[in-house]
């Protein structure tokens, strides 16, 4: 079984990747996408958005982190694929998912889904260009508006030379919104020629279990689960192997907090640094419900000293 860790713009960024990957469970990450529009990219917007690649492609806890394309140039597509892998990407990623109307409105990401020919060169062109030795792998939806095209995306993909195509089973229109239809994902690996990673409502390790059932799947990509769980990559890969291990308690959690709001106070200006922190708060008041009443306290709080003491304060007291 392998676990990836999903880019969720504005939301998993090298920071987070880092926090989760030392908790544990994950094979590998993907970053933000690096949006490609107009020209080859300086290194250091490569930088900004995987730090990673300063040192060997990896997060601190060794976990390789692969670098998101998106665009719909195949030949620009190649060449910032190209710089990147020379930057030491260990893999490539290509964004044919994200629903976000202004990256749709400039050719970007889900709108591709109505061109499988243009993602099939786009897949062609970088796996051409990038060495043999790093993967290429493509990220999808079910469709755009609908799932009608959804085999022939999946056969342009399949067909272009990639690694694996990871799933979001669901189209642009149906966003975020319940169920995932895990159905669907079963089709593509009835057909597929490559690995299938399978993402979606994935937010427990029972879910995997459904899913894996459905889909017939060894490959997950989690996302939001991740966040309003830190260690759900470590209870999936727990639950799979058999194995004991240290479910993380809201102490745990308290101290994580603290980590993240220091590191992004040296990363943002100081009337930003405690988005993040607030951000984080909202998914994880899924999981703990500590983070509900921790929000509902620091949610107008600007001032980093503040809310450092804040979240340094007692959470819910009686509340285990």
């Amino acid at each position: 079984m392998q676990l990836i860790l999903a880019p969720m713009e504005g939301v998993i960024d090298a920071v987070m990747r880092d926090l989760l990957t030392r908790i544990g469970g994950y094979n590998r990450c993907v970053t933000e996408f690096v949006r490609v529009s107009q020209t080859v990219l300086p290194k250091r917007v490569f930088y900004r958005l995987a730090p990673e690649l300063l040192g060997d492609g990896k997060t601190a806890a060794g976990i390789p982190v692969y670098v998101q394309l998106l665009g719909s140039d195949p030949a620009l597509m190649a060449d910032n694929a190209a710089v990147a892998a020379r930057l030491g990407a260990p893999g490539i990623d290509l964004n044919f998912g994200c629903p976000a109307k202004t990256v749709n409105k400039s050719s970007g990401g889900a709108i591709l889904l109505r061109q499988p020919q243009r993602i099939a060169a786009i897949c062609t062109a970088v796996r051409a260009t990038v060495p043999a030795s790093i993967p290429v792998t493509a990220k999808i939806r079910l469709g755009y508006a609908d799932d009608d095209g959804f085999e022939d995306v999946v056969d342009a993909v399949a067909d272009s030379g990639v690694s694996e195509i990871t799933i979001h089973a669901r189209t642009r229109e149906q966003g975020y919104r319940p169920p995932a239809y895990w159905d669907r994902i079963a089709d593509a690996v009835n057909r597929s020629s490559i690995p299938v990673i399978a993402n979606g409502e994935l937010w427990s390790p029972a879910d995997v279990d459904r899913c894996a059932a459905v889909t017939g799947c060894d490959r997950f990509m989690l996302a939001r689960g991740a966040l309003c769980r830190p260690d759900l990559g470590l209870a999936i890969r727990a639950r799979i192997e058999a194995l004991d291990y240290p479910v993380l308690q809201w102490t745990d959690i308290e101290a994580l907090l603290l980590e993240f709001l220091t590191t992004n106070a040296h990363r943002y200006s100081e009337r930003h640094a405690v988005n993040p922190v607030k951000q984080w708060l909202m998914y994880l008041k899924h999981h703990y419900p500590q983070a509900a009443a921790l929000f509902e306290r620091v949610k107008r709080i600007k001032d980093p000293a503040e809310m450092d003491a804040s979240l340094r304060a007692p959470v819910l007291a009686g509340v285990a």
